[in-house]
């Protein structure tokens, strides 16, 4: 009895001190703080801008980022905060790596801070003001959906007179974003609608043409399809059902054919519900290098100026207002993919069509309306540079991992660049390996 007398006391005793060296989450907040390395925001920018080598991990949940955005720079990672100590390592491997890691009003963010350097990481630092901060002060941030009482990404807008386009989201393709990461534009003429591009699935379709009976009551007369990707042409069985004409390049239509299968599960994937009533169907019209569109007070052309992003990629000229919609020929703001039927060579050598155009307004496969210096940079300038360097690579009898190793810390802050970067590296190296 004595025995157990004194074993219950010496658990009280240990229970009581355990208990009086508990403190609660602020007051250990408190004391991280006092050990951590805090920035501002203006140091933020000025760091991620002047070292472009830089990790900013988001520790906010994904659900929380979807709500409210993130900060759209290159350096941008999102690893949970619960799982950090465990997933820090697929985006650091160097301990000495300038890490700097926020949360929204800097609660999780410090503490993140304080078990990256107790892990031996030994550049770290806590963006203290956080991203609503950042968001407050006008900078790059980034979100889910711009339009979130509707299926689209963003909302049309009018680029020139009678010219409409509802700019994509330049992540990948999202359930948040409905499939909308391309650009979906409508041309108003005297008689008719001519859509280019269909969307990625019925409902997106649908929402769009919501959108022109906004503006117009008049029929949509054709939709054009930029190529045979997904987001370009599953909404076509909604425009077939209004009435509409479905145009696309000939050899799209053998792809449309052979693969739509995988086509459309691919979009199932990420979309899920959001495929509901989606159908693949065939185009109505193929054409090979030129075809003029038949409607009123618009002189509209559909053109395949070359291989470029895709043998099948096409694109809708306005000679009259100098306006050209590219498709997938010309990117502007994000980073372009190299897919597996990319013809690096010939897309350059397409772009002189291009420029001969002397388009005024250039309306992109993906990013804003802008003009043809900027998608140059975006484009032709990023190919060039990077032939250039993986041809270096073979110069000197390298490897694909030398490939990786390609400085291309200039593009870091384009959009998809962690999504593309390694991936484009690796298919120019594979397909200048063996010429």
């Amino acid at each position: 009895m004595k025995y157990l007398l004194l074993t219950a006391f010496s658990l009280f005793l240990l229970n009581t001190h355990a208990q009086s060296a508990i403190i609660d989450g602020n007051e250990m907040l408190k004391s991280v703080n006092k050990e951590v390395i805090n920035i501002n925001t203006k140091q933020l920018k000025a760091a991620l801008d002047k070292y472009p080598n830089t990790v900013l991990i988001d520790v906010r949940t994904q659900r929380e980022i979807v709500q409210a955005g993130s900060i759209q720079m290159g350096q941008n990672k999102q690893v949970n905060r619960g799982w950090l100590e465990f997933q820090i390592g697929d985006h650091v491997v160097d301990k000495g790596t300038p890490i700097v890691v926020y949360s929204g009003q800097n609660l999780r963010s410090p503490l993140a801070a304080k078990t990256l350097t107790d892990m031996g990481y030994t550049d770290v630092k806590n963006y203290a003001d956080g991203y609503l901060k950042w968001k407050e002060a006008g900078l790059p941030y980034t979100v889910s959906d711009r339009a979130p009482e509707n299926a689209l990404y963003s909302n049309p807008v009018e680029v020139i007179k009678g010219v409409y386009s509802a700019i994509g989201a330049t992540q990948p393709s999202s359930y948040e974003n409905s499939g909308h990461n391309n650009n979906l534009s409508f041309i108003v003429a005297d008689d008719a609608v001519v859509v280019f591009n269909a969307g990625g699935n019925y409902l997106l379709a649908k929402t769009m043409h919501d959108k022109i009976k906004e503006i117009t009551s008049l029929p949509v007369k054709y939709v054009v399809l930029e190529n045979a990707q997904g987001h370009a042409m599953l909404g076509s069985n909604y425009w077939k059902e209004q009435g509409a004409i479905i145009i696309a390049h000939e050899y799209a239509a053998k792809v449309i054919k052979n693969s739509k299968g995988s086509i459309f599960d691919s979009a199932y994937r990420r979309l899920k519900d959001k495929m509901y009533q989606t159908k693949v169907i065939m185009p109505d019209q193929t054409f090979k290098d030129r075809l003029v569109l038949d409607v009123a007070g618009r002189k509209i052309e559909l053109l395949h100026l070359g291989p470029s992003h895709g043998p099948a990629d096409i694109q809708l000229w306005m000679p009259e207002e100098r306006l050209l919609i590219s498709g997938d020929l010309a990117f502007n703001v994000r980073l372009l993919p190299i897919l597996n039927h990319t013809d690096v060579l010939g897309w350059i050598k397409t772009w002189d069509k291009l420029e001969a155009l002397n388009a005024s307004v250039i309306i992109p496969g993906h990013g804003g309306p802008t003009d043809i210096k900027t998608v140059t940079k975006f484009t032709k300038d990023y190919l060039i540079y990077m032939l250039n360097e993986v041809e270096k690579v073979i110069d000197n009898d390298g490897e694909l991992i030398d490939a990786y190793k390609i400085d291309v810390s200039r593009f870091k802050q384009w959009d998809t660049f962690n999504e593309l970067a390694r991936r484009n590296a690796e298919r120019i190296f594979r397909k200048l390996e063996f010429e």
